[in-house]
């Protein structure tokens, strides 16, 4: 690790709250997605946080310039980056609650490196990355097992939602390393607006959003949250964090999130996760640890601090 992307205690301050924060975008979905159709409120969601962007923007970093060059990419990267994993995400969610969804969610890692060995040359598959992503998605077919039978509350098409949307998210991750230059506030600003612009006829069409009531305050806000919070404020502070620590210490927010999920779901919605659960939830940490490489860092570093 580099001396200059050493985390220091303020920098994993902001690594704990951006973990907050995402996993605060499990609950938020949660409460919102009860009063609002899936499709709806990733439309909120997305055109909410652009518009959010833009106006922090304010027509700095060459965001227009960008947009014009680059609209055919920036709409590619919102469908696999945002429009199709948060439509799956909330779907998956009228079915099962925030912690759960945030931990399946939490095998994007995996899946990324499994997809950038096939895709790129630079991605190699070492056997380190293989042990990780073979705990993590030993992990997650705990989480499935269960609902393979009658008693299970959670239908198994609405757990695969979060894995397909973590495997959508993989091949985001390999596809935006072509925005390499642009500045990372621009690149989000231009993921969101296409992502907008992509889930409007679908909203508009399948949800026909004028026919809703009015959602209750709570659920309002929960939107609002969803959008200006976990989202636009997010993608701000996480390119902070990357600035400060560098791209391989922000990824450890991944660790946080489903914690982050199942703490807000047990404080504040009464969920509650029984051992099938949190002996995924562990495999899949175990496996993200696993892929970081850290893990064996301080493993080797024990061994020569025991033998001096």
């Amino acid at each position: 690790m580099n001396s200059e992307h050493r985390m220091s205690a303020s920098t994993w301050g902001l690594l704990l709250l951006l973990g907050l924060i995402w996993g605060g975008s499990f609950f938020f979905a949660r409460i919102a997605v009860h009063h609002v159709p899936p499709f709806t409120l990733v439309l909120l969601r997305l055109s909410l946080a652009a518009m959010a962007l833009h106006i922090y923007l304010a027509g700095r970093l060459g965001i227009y310039r960008s947009l014009r060059q680059h609209w055919r990419q920036f709409l590619l990267l919102g469908l696999i980056n945002n429009a199709i994993p948060h439509a799956l995400i909330f779907c998956g969610q009228t079915q099962m609650g925030a912690g759960l969804a945030a931990i399946l969610n939490a095998t994007t890692p995996m899946w990324t490196v499994l997809i950038g060995n096939q895709l790129t040359t630079d991605e190699c598959l070492t056997p380190a990355k293989l042990i990780g992503c073979l705990t993590g998605f030993l992990g997650a077919a705990i989480l499935l097992g269960p609902s393979t039978t009658s008693s299970s509350s959670v239908p198994v098409w609405a757990l695969s939602l979060p894995i397909i949307a973590a495997i959508s998210y993989g091949f985001a991750a390999i596809y935006a390393k072509r925005f390499k230059g642009i500045a990372p506030p621009v690149v989000a600003a231009g993921q969101l607006s296409g992502s907008s612009l992509i889930m409007l006829p679908v909203a508009l069409v399948i949800d026909q959003p004028w026919t809703l009531a009015t959602p209750p305050v709570p659920a309002i806000a929960a939107i609002l949250g969803l959008a200006l919070l976990s989202t636009a404020f997010a993608y701000i502070l996480y390119f902070r964090i990357i600035e400060l620590a560098g791209a391989v210490n922000a990824s450890l927010v991944t660790l946080l999130v489903p914690p982050s999920a199942l703490l807000l779901g047990f404080l504040f919605l009464g969920e509650r996760m029984g051992p099938a659960e949190i002996a995924g939830m562990l495999l899949i940490a175990a496996g993200l640890l696993i892929l970081d490489g850290r893990l064996f860092v301080w493993m080797r570093r024990s061994v020569r601090t025991h033998e001096t």
